[in-house]
Parts: C-alpha cells; structure tokens; sequence
C-alpha cells in the first residue's frame, strides 16, 4: 500500500470517527435535561421581557408594533377611498362639463335667429 493511499485510509478513518463524534454529542444534547430546561428558562426569559416591554409601552402610551401596522393598513385603506373619491369628483366633473355644453347648445338652438 502506498503512502498515498494510508493516507486516504487515515482521512477517510478520522472522518467516519469525527462524524460518529458529532453524532454522539448531538444526540447527547438532544436527551440532555439540562439543555431542555435551559432552552424552556430561555424561552420563558423571552416572553417575560416582551411581556415587560409591552407594560412599559402601555405605561409611557407608546403604540406597539401592532399598533403601528394596524395604523398603516387604516391609513392605506383611507388613502385608497379618497383616490376613489377623487376618481368620481372627476367623472362627475367631465358629466356636468357635457351637460353645460348640451344646454349651451340647446339654448343657442332655441334662441331667435337674427338677420342682418
């Protein structure tokens, strides 16, 4: 056997050895009832804290994350029924300009012709 090839055998040994390691360890973390009790304590730090920070926004009368998006989709609704708004002032604009022009029309019609 060549060196080269002792070579790949050590590489391929320590690999297959490295990942049975990791394997292990992984394993072991996932049955480890300390990690679960300190991933749950993490947790629970985490949502106490939001909790806190939500209290003192309400106490300082500071909006809320929700608060803010909420207002947004108010303010884009509204902003949408003025463009609606604005499209029919313009439509009844354009209908009251025709109809000035019929009675415009209407009136020059009915109106005696004068003869020079």
């Amino acid at each position: 056997m060549s060196a080269e090839d002792e070579f790949k055998d050590d590489q391929e040994s320590l690999r297959a050895r490295s990942e049975q390691a990791i394997g292990e360890l992984a394993q072991a973390l996932l049955d480890s009832h300390v990690l679960e009790n300190a991933v749950a304590a993490a947790f629970g730090a985490r949502e106490k804290a939001s909790e806190a920070q939500h209290a003192a926004m309400t106490a300082l009368n500071l909006p809320s994350a929700g608060d803010v998006e909420r207002l947004e989709r108010r303010l884009r609704s509204l902003s949408q029924r003025l463009d609606e708004v604005e499209d029919e002032i313009d439509r009844f604009g354009r209908e009251i300009g025709s109809l000035r022009r019929e009675l415009a029309a209407q009136k020059r019609e009915s109106e005696p012709q004068v003869e020079g």
